[in-house]
């Protein structure tokens, strides 16, 4: 008997379900969790900046050093910012808890 030719059509078909196979089986780069971290920085970073905020006077011939220099501005909202930072540094680089089975059990067998 001869050897069954396969069709280019065939071979194409074949090449998208292995492709869909392989997108069904990536994940996400970041889980909910890690979504979920980030925005917690990001208010973080905004509460930073906001504490900054400030030290306008009405008249721009006058100058509050206590308003500019206050402990606020210049010490806890660098540090809050810095903490938003960290947060969202931590956030991204966290990888997802792999989901192990027990030896001796196939993923398989219910």
């Amino acid at each position: 008997m001869p050897a069954k030719t396969v069709k280019k059509e065939d071979k194409t078909a074949a090449a998208k379900r292995t492709a869909l196979n392989d997108m069904s089986e990536r994940r996400f780069p970041f889980t909910k969790q890690n979504y979920i971290l980030m925005l917690a920085g990001i208010a973080i970073l905004i509460l930073g900046y906001t504490l900054m905020v400030g030290g306008r006077s009405p008249n721009p011939n006058e100058f509050f050093p206590d308003q500019v220099y206050s402990w606020r501005r210049i010490t806890l909202a660098p540090i809050v910012v810095i903490i938003g930072f960290i947060v969202e540094v931590y956030a991204i680089m966290k990888k997802p808890k792999e989901d192990k089975v027990p030896s001796g059990q196939n993923s398989e067998t219910k």
